[in-house]
């Protein structure tokens, strides 16, 4: 009778316990085959020690310090609020400890640097976390364009709208970035990925729903404009009120055809009465986007397991963010701004 050998499970802790970090914690626990969660933490120690008890973790921490120490933790997953990534990603870096860090990387390119600087100089693994395009019809459209399906894609259109607005505490551009940088990295992530380098951006954006949001000094609606290396175009519009849904649609116009990505019904379920015909929308990211939060977190797992080079990395994190805070600028002044010129 022959036996298999033991599956080798990837040892991760995981910082940061909000909204997503618990689903991470979950995903962790028992949708992916190939990790463990060793440990958790959070600023909120009584928060690290149930989500510990809830999924059966070893150990949980109160700071992120304290986790990447610990001997028992091989791979550090920065869930942690935008403003800590810089501190948990050098302190993992420096300890050699593969890093996955969800977006934004950080809030300035300066931080970035030092970041990269720390990863390049220790050989540390890092891989960045942009979900979409671990979604399967994201990466179903990758592959239309690199076959050739639709032409050369000459426009890229993406729409994300949120249904209701976040707290105060997180727009604030202090702790996020603010809707361009927070919200509209995955636009400007997605914009690189199908089109290429972005070299200038136009926007313009209000607080026109939300009148609260001028109190820290964010807004409610954006719209950039983009202009590729190449001189091809792209448009992206941002709001906090889809009051109807969660709707996220990319369209990529190509000289061969044309392809959109995304929809806005939730559950194949039409209802049909006299004058009227209706249906669900998509709640929220976490329906919308749940498969490829698994998928991101699990090809993290595999690429570190296997020794294999991560499909997005620190400096995708960095001109993400150097078109959003191009996008900032544009926006303040009124002028277009060449990305380049964001150092």
């Amino acid at each position: 009778m022959s036996t298999r050998p033991a599956r080798r499970r990837l040892q991760v802790g995981l910082i940061g316990l909000g909204r997503l970090g618990r689903v991470y914690a979950r995903d962790l626990s028992t949708r992916i085959v190939e990790t463990r969660l060793a440990a958790v933490a959070d600023t909120n120690a009584t928060a690290a020690k149930d989500i510990a008890a809830e999924w059966d973790v070893p150990a949980w921490y109160g700071s992120a310090d304290e986790l990447i120490a610990d001997p028992n933790v091989d791979a550090v997953i920065v869930v942690s609020p935008t403003h800590t990534h810089r501190d948990v990603v050098m302190t993992a870096a420096e300890r050699r400890k593969p890093i996955f860090c969800e977006k934004p990387l950080a809030l300035s390119l300066s931080e970035c640097r030092e970041m990269q600087a720390a990863v390049e100089r220790q050989g540390t693994f890092f891989q960045m976390g942009f979900m979409r395009r671990f979604d399967p019809g994201y990466a179903a459209a990758k592959r239309h364009v690199e076959e050739g399906h639709i032409g050369r894609p000459v426009v890229f259109k993406s729409t994300s709208r949120d249904p209701f607005p976040p707290s105060l505490e997180y727009a604030n551009p202090a702790r996020s970035g603010g809707i361009l940088v927070d919200m509209g990295i995955h636009d400007f992530d997605l914009a690189r990925w199908f089109m290429g380098e972005v070299g200038s951006v136009s926007a313009v954006g209000g607080v026109l729903a939300y009148p609260e949001f001028a109190s820290v000094g964010d807004m409610d609606n954006a719209i950039a404009t983009l202009v590729f290396d190449d001189g091809r175009l792209g448009v992206v519009d941002l709001t906090r009120n889809g009051i109807y849904g969660y709707d996220i649609v990319t369209e990529l116009l190509g000289t061969e055809g044309t392809m959109r990505i995304g929809y806005i019904q939730e559950t194949p379920v039409t209802m049909m009465t006299k004058n009227a015909v209706a249906h669900d929308t998509v709640p929220h990211f976490m329906e919308r986007f749940e498969r490829a939060y698994t998928r991101q977190l699990q090809d993290f797992a595999q690429n570190v397991l296997t020794d294999r080079e991560p499909p997005v990395r620190i400096r995708d994190g960095i001109e993400a963010l150097r078109v959003g805070l191009a996008a900032v600028q544009a926006c303040r002044s009124g002028v277009s701004v060449r990305v380049s010129s964001i150092q």
